[in-house]
């Protein structure tokens, strides 16, 4: 048989139940996907606008709309961003796996970056068919006299595709729900979705009820008085100036806001957060009433690029279990909860967000590909929670006793999971004595032999002092002996003649 060469062929009518299915784990992560090509087309507009190539106004403000309509069954995401072409549109959404995030990067790659682009695989756009029956689009190019386009697909590899009608650059998605999936279009259960992985999102976020009523501006009213002439005159201007700002205040309070923080506490700089603020992220993410102990700020550019908060909560360890939530993000988009490749295991018990564009993540975006990059991510992150516990031991000895009890059994239980983390702190582990003092192992020791040592002179000291006591003892002695001594007939023979000579001196 003779040597044959040729291209794989994918028949798209049986990948694409497989991609509608099997690709994701949960249904409601449609959402995401959907909106975080609304995120990318924006971001790809900013980047023109930067370089030059679009001519974006300087009061253009980027958002993405989410539209549900109860009575229709159906949920419509619109942007604003770079919109796409005829051309463009067969050749990222006819074509599947056609990512046009790399398209773009490659196109641009000598003026820009993938800084915040997050599709990469081009398979986002057909999640939508796992809950609608129907998807069109219709979509206006940034680029002049682009014409707008229309497409439908009533959920299998069929499609229609004509000229549009949309008058605004941007995309217009809207999903018509099968039966099993009505509950995307209940406010509340997208609501729910939406705050689960959208809550930091790049751009603003809106969500809208169709069926709400659309609030209409009211027209002024002028107050006015009448003079002693009879003329309408205009009430006076600090009763207007007053008046007029708690108009505007009221028109504030009814404009939309945003369902998501596009720049959330992680993404600036750890000098510029205060206390208040790490502490009121902590409550608004977790839920929890009792403040952190303490919080530790991660920023890193190189060799990759991860950005987070981890904290140490405080821990009643007699009713709570000792359980924690660290989530991770991709360019704030949310990924997944306590991924163990990432995080190590000890580190479960912390409570944090972590935020690494550059995981290497599996098609559905929702797992790691496990390689030894991560191994170096979650090494990194092992490393900073060890420096910052064992800089609280030498600089703020005194919290460090303090948060102890709560703290412990993150360290006790890394040091058994993590021979680098236990080597780290090792010198730090504490206990109490019977005095109740915290103490190191390395201090008891000094504290041992010190007492050694200082004993062995006291009993030096002591010692010393016996003998010069014995010794002084043994002089008085020897002194008492000469006194009580009794003269032989020698000596007294000398005292006899010494007392003689003594009276005849007296007598002269």
């Amino acid at each position: 048989m003779s040597t044959e060469r040729g291209n794989l062929s994918i028949n798209s009518e049986n990948i694409f139940p497989i991609i509608k299915k099997w690709l994701y784990s949960d249904h409601d992560i449609f959402v995401r996907e959907l909106i975080s090509n609304g995120a990318d087309a924006i971001t790809k507009l900013k980047k023109l606008d930067i370089m030059g190539e679009a001519d974006i106004p300087e009061d253009n403000h980027y958002k993405i709309v989410v539209t549900i309509n109860p009575d229709e069954k159906t949920i419509t995401f619109t942007d604003n961003g770079i919109g796409m072409t005829a051309d463009e549109v067969k050749e990222y959404i006819n074509q599947i796996a056609f990512s046009g995030a790399q398209k773009f990067i490659e196109t641009y790659k000598d003026k820009t970056n993938d800084d915040q682009i997050i599709g990469h695989f081009g398979l986002g756009f057909y999640s939508a068919f796992m809950v609608a029956e129907k998807v069109t689009i219709n979509t206006l190019s940034w680029q002049k006299d682009a014409a707008p386009v229309f497409w439908v697909s009533d959920g299998g590899t069929e499609y229609e595709m004509d000229e549009g009608n949309r008058t605004e650059r941007g995309t217009e998605i809207t999903l018509y729900l099968n039966d099993e999936s009505y509950e995307f279009s209940n406010e509340y259960r997208v609501k729910e979705v939406l705050n689960k992985y959208c809550s930091f999102m790049p751009v603003e976020i809106y969500f809208r009820n169709a069926n709400d009523p659309i609030e209409e501006e009211e027209d002024e009213v002028i107050s006015t008085t009448v003079d002693e002439d009879g003329k309408a005159v205009e009430e006076s201007d600090i009763d207007t100036d007053i008046e007029g700002s708690d108009a505007e205040e009221k028109k504030e309070d009814k404009k939309p806001k945003p369902i998501n923080n596009p720049t959330p506490l992680w993404t600036k700089h750890p000098n510029d957060c205060t206390e208040e603020e790490y502490k009121n992220f902590y409550r608004e993410v977790f839920h929890d009433y009792k403040e952190p102990l303490f919080w530790i700020h991660l920023n890193m550019d190189y060799p990759f690029n991860l950005k987070g908060i981890l904290y140490f909560p405080k821990i009643n360890t007699e009713y709570d279990s000792i359980e924690g939530v660290i989530k991770l993000y991709s360019n704030q988009v949310f990924i997944a909860d306590n991924i163990k490749e990432v995080i190590p295991e000890f580190l479960m018990l912390l409570k944090g967000v972590i935020d690494c564009p550059d995981l290497p993540l599996n098609v559905s975006r929702s797992a790691l590909q496990n390689d030894g990059f991560v191994k170096k991510i979650s090494d990194y992150i092992t490393k900073k929670v060890a420096d910052k516990l064992t800089g609280m031991y030498k600089v703020e000895r005194e919290s460090y006793e303090k948060f102890w009890d709560d703290i412990s059994p993150f360290i006790k239980f890394g040091c058994l999971k993590d021979d680098k983390f236990s080597d780290k702190m090792k010198d730090f582990i504490i206990f109490k004595n019977l005095e109740g003092k915290y103490i190191s192992l390395d201090e008891y020791v000094e504290a041992v032999n010190s007492k050694a040592s200082s004993d062995e002179k006291e009993d030096a000291k002591e010692v010393a002092e016996d003998l010069t006591k014995e010794e002084a003892k043994d002089e008085d002695v020897a002194e008492d002996k000469e006194e009580s001594k009794v003269p032989s007939d020698e000596e007294a023979s000398d005292i006899d003649e010494d007392d003689k000579y003594e009276e005849v001196k007296e007598e002269d």
